[in-house]
């Protein structure tokens, strides 16, 4: 919502810190990937006019001595990495750069590759701290570095040992009779089949670990073990190693899952097992390349006139993990999913589709695809406003149907998700759809104030829910970028382009979704908004090309107005990209001539979509301008300007639509539970 009355300048962030996943010491991870645009970069720009580089861009160092691009590398542990760049050099010279890591330099060749879109790497080694690490490249000649595409990091991670004596054991018991173990002591399996040792392992990411486990066999006879990771077994001999103080080794690669695993080492003979020192798990496991099975049964199991529901049966997998399950049509990815069903939604009335799911394990390997269901959708008249319009596309300077008839959509945002979600469930939204007649859901995903900063995957997952609660209600969704504090949206553009390339990945097959990229940039320039836009929009049109995108403008989307300025800036410097439009927002008790003016003149000459108004003051909160409000409410209608009113919750403020208490219970639909502000605004959603 609105903050003109605070007018803060920030500073842009400069240096982008680009994390190593966290993982246990015990796992093995695939080198981890940072892109040279997200970078600090002095002296060179971010390009893409050379084809085959990574992500969104590479840098190109200006020609002169001193350039640098420098990357922030988060490590979970003290170690020594692998340092991965990749470059281009299209010249026959070599441009030679110094390699920094925490200040300790190397200087490192980087000879022509042929051509500025011919690629090559080269790779150092170099210790690293536990938390914050720089590694800088700079360039150390007049001619300037290559062409830097990105920096690879994999961090060796040290073991982590599991003492026997300190496990759950079964039939068996803790010894130290014999020298040379390690800890306090062994397990003696008591010549009993059946006995085990089980280890819990905590990993926080799934990944391949070595499994190597320390005994002692003083007998000449084997005496092997069942070694069972999360329920799967693999049989493992431990033959004799001459006698009971003599201590030999055994490895088993198995892949771990994220968070808590057992491993059970189990007697399978009557003789028991052998002594157990301990268990090693360790980074080095072979990568697991054995792709699970199919899955099979693949059924429809309920249709609707939009909808078509499918279920299968499970997959298994050698390393005991099924990660997900993809849902195809052809070859486009419909859904991906962690059970065994899955809803898929905006489709049209009385059409087929045909379907195929595939399983993918921790690894990722991708299971062949399943037989193949064809279903039809049910019936239906163009009564839901997804029905009746298709894939929006901006249209000159209006928002037009897939038919390209210009349309104006009326309806709701959420409050923020961190706060009002229960606000947010079937029967609210089931009013929202057909008692309020709403074409469109703004779903507000706040960044800081306790949103998606603080659980990026629990936030992320509540906008992938209510999009499908949306879809399967024929509305729109616009999914808000809520950044509002600070209102510099460079502050979070790592985080968007994280964001956005996941939702962008999962729901790009629907023709319901408006992508909000910044919600009310302040205390920035339009010009930096516009670089915040050139560097995002890229990344979600490689995942998803028809979206409409829109691009909040300065000053709390005003257009300008609030610090003092109006649409000329957009106008004269607009975002270089199509199918988008520009956000504005008002207040109506609080903003008056100037920003109707402002709206009036801007729609003319460039797309705008009004996310975000109320009718009372810019807080959300105070006496209603009804007056005020109906002058805007008149001109949208004239010049088909879509809109959203903030909010649909129970919030104090009078800006909420419902009294306080009415979630999550209800009732949603009527006025019973609507405050002044509520009855006004749903009759003008419902407004034929």
């Amino acid at each position: 919502m609105l903050r003109p009355i605070r007018f803060l300048a920030l500073t842009a962030v400069l240096t982008t810190a680009l994390a190593v996943p966290a993982m246990t010491p015990a796992m093995a991870q695939a080198p981890t990937r940072h892109e040279a645009e997200n970078a600090a970069v002095s002296q060179g720009t971010v390009e893409s006019n050379h084809a085959g580089f990574s992500g969104t861009g590479f840098v190109n160092y200006d020609n002169v001595a001193g350039g640098y691009v420098e990357f922030v590398v988060n490590a979970p542990s003290a170690g020594t990495a692998s340092i991965v760049l990749r470059y281009a050099n299209g010249t026959t010279t070599n441009r030679p750069m110094t390699i920094a890591v925490n200040g300790t330099s190397l200087t490192r060749d980087f000879p022509g590759t042929g051509a500025w879109s011919t690629w090559a790497s080269t790779t150092i080694t170099a210790p690293v701290n536990a938390g914050a690490n720089t590694i800088r490249a700079t360039a150390t000649t007049a001619g300037g570095g290559p062409n830097l595409d990105y920096a690879e990091v994999d961090v060796a991670a040290p073991a982590s040992e599991y003492q026997a004596e300190n496990a759950v054991i079964s039939q068996g018991i803790v010894d130290t009779k014999h020298a040379g173990y390690t800890g306090s002591g062994f397990v003696d399996y008591a010549n009993v089949e059946g006995s085990y040792v089980e280890f819990t392992v905590d990993a926080a990411a799934a990944g391949n670990a070595a499994l190597t486990f320390r005994y002692a066999n003083g007998t000449t006879v084997n005496r092997p073990l069942a070694v069972a990771v999360n329920g799967t077994s693999v049989n493992r001999d431990f033959p004799g190693t001459g006698a009971w103080s003599t201590w030999a080794e055994t490895t088993v690669n198995a892949a771990l899952r994220a968070g808590p695993n057992t491993v059970r080492a189990t007697a399978t003979t009557a003789n028991g097992g052998p002594n157990l020192d301990r268990l090693t798990v360790s980074a080095g496991g072979p990568s697991d390349t054995e792709k699970p099975t199919a899955p099979g049964g693949l059924r429809s199991t309920a249709t609707t006139s939009s909808s078509i529901s499918l279920a299968w049966n499970a997959s298994t997998d050698n390393s005991g993990t099924i990660k997900d399950y993809r849902v195809y049509e052809g070859a486009s990815l419909k859904a991906t999913v962690s059970g065994t069903s899955a809803t898929i939604t905006g489709l049209a009335p009385s059409s087929t589709h045909t379907y195929t799911v595939t399983a993918r394990d921790p690894s990722d390997n991708e299971s062949d695809r399943s037989a193949s269901v064809t279903a039809t959708t049910q019936a239906g008249g163009t009564g839901t406003p997804v029905q009746a319009n298709g894939q929006l596309k901006v249209c000159g300077v209006r928002l037009c149907n897939e038919r390209g008839e210009q349309i104006q959509l009326r309806g709701m945002s959420t409050h923020g998700l961190q706060w009002y979600s229960q606000c947010l469930n079937t029967a609210s939204l089931d009013a929202l759809a057909t008692d309020w007649k709403s074409d469109i859901l703004r779903i507000s995903m706040y960044i800081q104030d306790g949103g998606y900063e603080s659980n990026p995957r629990q936030f992320t997952d509540r906008v992938h829910n209510l999009i499908e609660m949306a879809t399967a209600r024929g509305m729109y969704a616009i999914v808000d970028w809520h950044m509002l504090d600070p209102g510099d949206p460079m502050y979070n553009l790592s985080r968007a382009k994280t964001f956005f390339t996941e939702i962008a990945q999962r729901h790009n097959g629907k023709n319901n979704l408006l992508y909000e990229i910044a919600n009310e940039p302040s205390g920035v320039s339009w010009s930096t908004i516009r670089n915040y836009a050139h560097q995002l929009i890229p990344v979600i049109r490689q995942n998803d090309p028809d979206t409409p995108i829109l691009v909040g403008t300065r000053a709390w989307s005003s257009l300008g107005v609030s610090e003092g300025s109006d649409e000329n800036e957009v106008v004269a410097n607009p975002v270089n990209a199509t199918n988008i439009m520009y956000t504005f927002h008002f207040y109506a008790a609080s903003h008056g001539s100037d920003y109707l003016n402002t709206l009036s003149r801007a729609a003319d000459r460039i797309p705008v979509f009004v996310t975000e108004f109320g009718t009372q003051e810019a807080t959300g909160d105070g006496p209603n301008n009804f007056t005020r409000s109906q002058q805007y409410i008149d001109l949208m209608a004239q010049k088909k300007i879509s809109w959203v009113n903030w909010n649909y919750s129970d919030d104090f403020r009078s800006g909420a639509v419902f009294t306080t208490g009415t979630c999550p219970n209800g009732p949603f639909a009527g006025t019973s539970r609507l405050k002044p502000a509520g009855v006004w605004i749903r009759d003008r959603v419902r407004a034929d």
